[in-house]
């Protein structure tokens, strides 16, 4: 699968955006009176935002972790969200969200960097399962940030296949502005809105897009507050 930057993909962030802003406000201002449901892209993205606003205050309600819970999940799984991140033993997502088995369809590499294999793992959530949002999540202070600025400035490869997180990262680091920790900050960032630029090249994940059932949106995780900002 190929990463082309010729694609046009003005149309596909835009698809993918959409019902961003709705997610964002309360429930009685989306619907209006006699308004149909929020979109369920829309209210898995309120859920995620809820759960992280437990994770920060340290108010975890753990959910979904009983014995009840593994019987209904045993035979079949219904994510809310597919969540691509980064393998920061920091970072884990179903804590980060304080969501519990089931919840959430995960898979993570160094710098949440795209491959074939993670890309058909997209798929298969969006095509076997469903799910109807799916968050790329950088973070705060990453290892495969780092060491993709290392060997940048030091004009020397990353040792073994690192290199390849190296090559994956470096036009982030070419489009990101600032110095020091901010400089740092916006590589990651710019690095989550590189990944979602990539995920165009998927023709299922595309078309979810484009026919509404699939949302895709950015997110930056702080290591210091615990918080997950959700990015437009």
């Amino acid at each position: 699968m190929s990463f082309s930057e010729n694609t046009p993909r003005r149309t596909f962030l835009q698809r993918a955006g959409l019902g961003l802003l709705a997610a964002a406000l309360p429930v009685s201002f989306v619907r209006g009176a006699g308004a149909a449901p929020v979109p369920p892209a829309a209210e898995a993205l309120r859920k995620l935002q809820a759960g992280n606003l437990r994770f920060q205050k340290g108010q975890l309600q753990h959910p979904n972790e009983t014995l009840q819970r593994r019987r209904e999940v045993a035979l079949k799984q219904t994510p809310i969200a597919t969540v691509l991140a980064c393998s920061d033993s920091r970072e884990s997502p179903e804590l980060i969200f304080d969501m519990g088995l089931g919840d959430l369809f995960v898979v993570r590499t160094a710098g949440h960097a795209l491959d074939d294999a993670v890309i058909g793992t997209l798929e298969f959530a969006v095509a076997e399962l469903h799910v109807p949002l799916l968050v790329v999540m950088g973070h705060q202070r990453c290892g495969a940030i780092k060491a993709t600025l290392d060997s940048i400035n030091s004009g020397q490869l990353a040792p073994g296949d690192m290199e390849t997180l190296v090559d994956a990262i470096r036009p982030a680091v070419v489009l990101a502005k600032g110095d020091g920790d901010v400089r740092y900050a916006n590589v990651v960032k710019a690095n989550v809105q590189i990944t979602i630029d990539r995920l165009q090249n998927s023709k299922i994940l595309s078309q979810a897009v484009a026919s509404q059932q699939l949302l895709i949106v950015g997110a930056y995780y702080q290591l210091d507050t615990g918080a997950s900002e959700f990015l437009t």
